[in-house]
């Protein structure tokens, strides 16, 4: 257990840079700026959800809620009620549940779920027989 939470952090130590970088170091209108970044942005919480239960049984059912979850905060971003516009306001909230709807945000989020499950597969399996 201890050593899938090393690896599972040092792979957040990973993807977290990525994922800023791809927002704020790409061009404006660049793909990987608009919809990519998506994508880490699915594995960092299948990541962090897998520091928190770091158990191979669980890695497909986070991974699936993650997926589920992030879907369900794009379709809010259709919903513009004053609360929730002050807190995409912020970089942080901005961030975290999005500002504008977009069809094409969807198929990054797919694959950041499944890239994030082979991640999580990945240190089990490495780490997970060690452990035993």
């Amino acid at each position: 257990m201890f050593r899938r939470r090393v690896w599972t952090l040092i792979s957040l130590i990973i993807v977290v840079p990525a994922g800023f970088a791809s927002k704020l170091l790409t061009p404006r209108d660049s793909w990987i700026r608009d919809h990519g970044a998506g994508a880490l942005y699915v594995v960092f919480w299948i990541l962090a959800a897998f520091f928190v239960w770091p158990s191979e049984r669980v890695a497909k059912r986070i991974a699936l809620w993650v997926l589920s979850i992030t879907c369900c905060l794009e379709v809010l971003q259709l919903w513009h009620p004053p609360f929730l516009e002050r807190i995409r306001a912020t970089f942080i909230g901005a961030t975290l549940i999005g500002t504008t709807f977009d069809w094409w945000d969807f198929p990054p989020y797919f694959l950041g779920c499944l890239v994030g499950w082979i991640w999580v597969r990945a240190i089990s399996h490495k780490y997970g027989i060690l452990e035993k």
